[in-house]
């Protein structure tokens, strides 16, 4: 059963939704992230619809987080350090269990993802670039 945090069984009803319009849009440098569903949901995972600009290239690592994206639209590579390109396109995830630091970059049109954080994030993180070039939270 899925419920508002603070609501109360008896009086809410169960489930709820949330849409894309309902959410702040969040800058990170290579595209948006609309995070849908975060840290206060209390559902212990975190959602995001995020969107990764065609020609775009950007070092990330989530230190703190595992991170799964499914790939809805466009298209785009993740570019793990050693220079192992992964081709996304519709129908694709791709998984990084172990804070793997890569290189999220958009093709020739705008990447759509579905982004699955875990432990989730609260929402508000900014990406700080570290000494090793990747930008993290």
């Amino acid at each position: 059963m899925f419920l508002r945090p603070g609501a109360d069984r008896g009086s809410d009803p169960p489930i709820y939704t949330r849409s894309r319009n309902d959410v702040e849009k969040v800058e990170w440098g290579g595209g948006t992230s609309e995070r849908l569903l975060t840290a206060k949901d209390e559902m212990g995972f975190a959602v995001a619809h995020t969107i990764v600009r065609a020609g775009s290239s950007s070092k990330l690592q989530y230190r703190n987080h595992q991170e799964a994206c499914y790939c809805i639209a466009g298209n785009g590579s993740v570019v793990e350090p050693d220079g192992t390109v992964h081709e996304i396109t519709p129908g694709v995830i791709y998984v990084l269990p172990d804070h793997e630091p890569h290189d999220l970059r958009g093709g020739t049109e705008d990447m759509h993802l579905i982004s699955v954080f875990n432990p989730a994030i609260t929402g508000d993180e900014k990406h700080t670039l570290s000494e090793d070039g990747y930008s993290s939270y």
